[in-house]
């Protein structure tokens, strides 16, 4: 889960159609919709390079944004400066989370889930987000289906091209597991008009939606709704991503 090093560098331009600050404001309209604390505390979980943080700190939010890479928090502290806008972000495991304090809202966007390769790691953060949370904090993520795994990503190839950077990206189905292994080659144009070339790889696995439930009401979740592909839709057979809202009922704090 940690590195992700030439994947960071060209992260934002690899997800550049993906409109963030809709995103945000359709997370901001769950938040809205189910809230029950008193605080704006928001942690957003496995943030990467900051996107999802910034507006949702534009938004009034107090965000704390956590990754494990260093270099996409790296590109994160950079929009930071660059915004001036107060998030405060800490290089940390999702699976060893360690808060100061409770937490109102806990955000997981884009997948970052999927990036867990067990069912047991989904368990150590679904724990660790519950622990953090007030008693009746919201936790909302979302999850690539397995209908897209199978489907979607499975065994395909994708390119992308801008300007400066081309990148073939190459899929590989494990279609007992439904993990997806990612294997990712940049050329990247340097300033004398040669190419330079990079890579990265990394998995995806895929979860059932009865296991999720079942993990979120173990955990000392309330689940609250799913949506489809970012509606308020419940999901379609072919839906693409779910986003779930749970509600803190019990948590791991001490008084």
């Amino acid at each position: 889960m940690s590195g992700y090093s030439a994947f960071a560098r060209y992260y934002d331009q690899l997800t550049a159609n993906i409109d963030y600050k809709k995103r945000g404001e359709y997370f901001h309209s769950i938040i809205q919709k189910f809230k029950t604390t008193k605080e704006n505390i928001l942690l957003d979980l496995a943030c990467g390079t900051g996107s999802i943080s910034e507006v949702m700190a534009g938004l009034g939010y107090d965000v704390i944004g956590v990754d494990n890479s260093d270099e996409m928090l790296g590109m994160a502290i950079e929009k930071k400066f660059d915004s001036g806008l107060n998030i405060q972000y800490l290089c940390q495991d999702m699976r060893k989370l360690d808060m100061f304090g409770t937490i109102d809202i806990t955000i997981c966007a884009l997948d970052s889930i999927n990036h867990l390769a067990s069912l047991n790691d989904v368990r150590k953060v679904f724990e660790n987000v519950a622990f953090f949370s007030e008693l009746g904090g919201l936790f909302i993520f979302d999850v690539n289906t397995l209908y897209k795994h199978r489907k979607v990503l499975a065994d395909n190839t994708f390119t992308y091209e801008t300007d400066d950077v081309y990148c073939v990206w190459e899929n590989t189905l494990n279609r007992e597991t439904d993990e997806v292994k990612m294997n990712l080659e940049f050329f990247e144009r340097e300033e004398n008009g040669l190419w330079s070339r990079s890579s990265d790889s990394f998995s995806e696995k895929a979860y059932s939606e009865n296991d999720i439930e079942e993990l979120l009401s173990q955990c000392g979740f309330e689940l609250l709704g799913k949506y489809g592909d970012d509606t308020f839709d419940s999901p379609a057979e072919d839906c693409q991503r779910i986003v779930y809202t749970a509600r803190c009922i019990r948590n791991g704090q001490t008084v």
